[in-house]
């Protein structure tokens, strides 16, 4: 392979997280090692140690097959999973499957909760209902959902822990495990593997075509052909979180959804200032079913991302989320009955709007007088997608793309993004990445919220009152 050309420049995405740790082993068995590559690096871009010619960025394992697709990269490491819920989407993208990296092997199960009542596949062909399907990875359960000629079904899209869901918000779950045991140990009764899925090399289609990447193809296909394969003996060392204790069908119950992630050691530690004790919501030990002290509350641990949605939907009476969430459902539907009852106070961060260090551009005014119509549309990425698009059209910005992203977003900027809609507490992580607060947007807190139309009209109204006012209460004498 020549040097001589930015054409001859190979760049590779690597995954974050439970994947990490095994694709840095195999990256140094196959002599294509990067610095950095550690569970406990804060870097994004990285060089190679010995080709001078290749480079990687780590991103969140769902945004890397995009990322290839689109070209950003020319290869890629994730699982097959997060591959195919692309491909059902984008049968014809620009994605080459090259190599089985045989490791992070698992299945996409559908599943029912075994407190349910569905207990085998045949029931659902049989069955005149409409199937709540309850998923992160929607296209491939909708694909699903057809080759199993479903007459009816719903897709639910959450950003996570689509265990808890069934069987009160949802009839069946789609989701990854190793196995079926672990299916099981989550209160879910397995009726299908649809997916045997692992981690997978994978090229842009063009790169494949104009680059010459088979020198890197080559070291793997060596080691992969090797007996002695070490990366296949390290474990995932991510938490695995419980779902154990019985539903509660009580309809006079007060449902509360509960965060887990960055917001769970702050929440645990503010319902016990309120006298609200809790079994099971331990950072050491999380049950995604905690139960209270006050046999009237049920309670459920979920993504923050999702709550909004799901007290608009009535499946939760009251949500500890944050205000950020909030606001970014009300951006997209300005008459949701989901509203804000209480700001608990903690959990502060700002929403800002952030670009490269090396552009010199202030604000967001001087950014839109560089645009012109010869000049491509400003490429937008977030997690807050309809934030951003609300910023944006606030401010006038009339050429611009957005960019989902599931985490780790200032490794977009500079080169596959040129603004970043971002959370941030003190501004230092980004400026460590080169990177600079253009406008501060938004401040968020943790806030508790609540479905207006529940709030007026529930037989449970008393009790949610009563909630709301033990919440507001600690709020005060903090």
């Amino acid at each position: 392979m020549t040097t001589g050309g930015q054409s001859d420049y190979v760049r590779i995405a690597l995954p974050k997280g439970s994947l990490l740790s095994a694709t840095a082993c195999l990256l140094k068995e196959t002599e294509l090692e990067f610095n950095d590559y550690v569970q406990s690096t804060r870097a994004y871009r990285l060089e190679s140690t010995r080709l001078p010619y290749l480079s990687a960025k780590i991103f969140q394992e769902k945004d890397i097959p995009i990322q290839v697709a689109i070209g950003n990269y020319d290869l890629g490491i994730c699982s097959l999973d997060w591959i195919e819920e692309l491909s059902a989407k984008y049968p014809s993208s620009a994605l080459l499957k090259i190599a089985d990296l045989e490791y992070a092997k698992g299945n996409l199960y559908l599943a029912a909760s075994r407190y349910g009542n569905i207990s085998s596949l045949q029931e659902l062909s049989t069955g005149q209902n409409s199937w709540r399907i309850v998923t992160e990875y929607p296209n491939l359960a909708e694909t699903m959902a057809l080759n199993l000629r479903l007459r009816k079904f719903r897709i639910f899209p959450v950003w996570g822990a689509a265990e808890v869901y069934p069987p009160e918000n949802a009839d069946l779950a789609l989701l990854w495990a190793k196995g079926e045991s672990e299916i099981k140990a989550q209160g879910l009764i397995p009726l299908k593997a649809v997916l045997a899925s692992n981690a997978f090399l994978i090229a842009n289609q063009e790169s494949w075509q104009t680059k010459n990447v088979s020198q890197l193809i080559a070291y793997f296909s060596q080691r992969l052909e090797m007996k002695v394969k070490p990366w296949l003996r390290i474990k995932s060392g991510m938490a695995k979180s419980s779902n154990s204790f019985r539903p509660d069908f009580s309809e006079d119950k007060v449902w509360l959804a509960l965060p887990d992630g960055h917001q769970q050691s702050p929440t645990s530690e503010f319902l016990n200032k309120a006298g609200l004790k809790l079994q099971g919501y331990s950072e050491g030990k999380l049950s995604r079913r905690p139960r209270f002290n006050l046999d009237w509350i049920n309670a459920k641990v979920i993504r923050p991302q999702d709550m909004p949605l799901q007290v608009a939907n009535a499946n939760f009476d009251l949500a500890i989320t944050g205000k950020d969430w909030l606001l970014d459902h009300l951006c997209r539907f300005p008459s949701s009955p989901v509203t804000e009852l209480a700001d608990l106070g903690f959990g502060q961060v700002k929403i800002v709007a952030v670009v490269s260090q090396a552009l010199p551009m202030a604000n967001i005014e001087q950014l839109k007088q560089v645009q012109d119509s010869k000049m491509p549309p400003l490429r937008v990425a977030s997690e807050y997608i309809n934030i951003a698009d609300k910023y944006l059209r606030d401010n006038h910005v009339s050429r611009y793309k957005l960019i989902p992203t599931w985490g780790a977003s200032e490794a977009f900027l500079p080169e596959d993004a040129d603004l970043l809609i971002e959370n941030t507490q003190t501004g230092k992580t980004l400026a460590k990445h080169n990177l600079k607060i253009m406008d501060t947007i938004y401040q968020s807190t943790a806030c508790l919220i609540g479905n207006k139309n529940s709030l007026e009209s529930s037989s449970k109204k008393g009790r949610i009152t009563s909630l709301v006012k033990i919440f507001r209460r600690a709020v005060e004498s903090n």
